[in-house]
């Protein structure tokens, strides 16, 4: 008989759920995090990533040795990255140069081209410059930021694994907001299956810098986004989700980013509101994408 081995491919998706211990203190409700920092380019986005490209593919968008071109803060770059080697594409990935030396290096190392435009130019400069580019015709752009197969990637993987790995008892479901693919996808499945979960997002106050997760001006508000599918948005301060992430290594042994700690904090002020609740944050990364920031250094 021949083994099917999988490829790398099929190791996306089906992430642990784990419960935290220490975090939340004496509470009736059950604090859970889904570990995405475990797919195979380290991030919830490897999940969109590869749905984006083979949805394409389907639709005869794109094909094999053609250039994609996408602008990124860092993880769905990296996991672009990873896709377009394993299908065969040209990646051309554009970010702001304050973005992490290990964030750049992964997606290099992957055989991406890096363009880099300014802090000040931002995710907004990046976003304008690679629609200029797919102008020119230097490539196609996928945008994450407006495709709907990023949040699909949500509602037939993400979402499912939720409601079955809680056995359908899921209450409150929190998840921070970038290009809020993971939330749009999450939050359809799980309230077709029962209305009543609160679906949670989280933006950073006005000031605060949290990698990930933005306070969209409105002309550049991601066009997946439905303000109707949140139940609530929660504003995080910067240093809130510095502590909580820092706390999550030292008292969890769960090694993750900023706005996976945002996350965690959101979730435990609606612990505080709440009994009895079976409450799911979402932990996007892994925390080796930002030790060269010095987030993790000795305090």
């Amino acid at each position: 008989m021949t083994v099917q081995y999988p490829t790398i491919a099929d190791c996306v998706g089906n992430t642990p759920l784990v419960r935290l211990q220490r975090m939340p203190g004496e509470t009736s409700n059950t604090l859970l995090v889904k570990l995405e920092g475990n797919n195979p380019a380290g991030s919830v986005k490897d999940r969109p990533a590869l749905s984006m490209i083979n949805r394409a593919e389907l639709r005869g968008d794109i094909r094999p040795g053609d250039t994609l071109i996408e602008a990124t803060s860092g993880n769905t770059g990296i996991a672009l990255a990873m896709a377009a080697a394993i299908k065969g594409y040209r990646m051309i990935l554009i970010m702001p140069d304050n973005s992490t030396a290990e964030r750049k290096a992964a997606m290099t190392a992957y055989g991406a081209e890096l363009i880099l435009v300014s802090k000040e130019q931002g995710m907004e400069g990046a976003r304008d410059l690679a629609d200029q580019m797919q102008r020119e015709g230097k490539g196609k752009v996928l945008d994450q930021f407006a495709n709907g197969d990023n949040p699909e990637a949500h509602y037939y993987s993400t979402g499912p694994e939720l409601w079955q790995q809680t056995d359908g008892t899921i209450t409150h479901f929190i998840s921070s907001m970038g290009t809020t693919g993971t939330i749009m996808g999450v939050s359809r499945y799980l309230k077709e299956q029962n209305p009543a979960i609160q679906i949670v997002g989280l933006q950073p106050t006005e000031g605060s810098a949290i990698p990930g997760i933005r306070r969209w001006p409105q002309e550049y508000l991601p066009k997946i986004y439905d303000a109707a599918r949140v139940d609530r948005v929660i504003d995080m301060p910067q240093g809130e989700a510095e502590d909580a992430m820092r706390r999550l290594a030292r008292e969890e042994g769960i090694f993750c980013g900023v706005s996976s700690g945002g996350a965690v904090a959101a979730m435990l002020q609606l612990s505080r509101e709440v009994e009895n609740a079976v409450m799911v944050a979402v932990i996007t990364d892994r925390g080796d994408r930002y030790l060269s920031s010095g987030l993790f250094d000795q305090r």
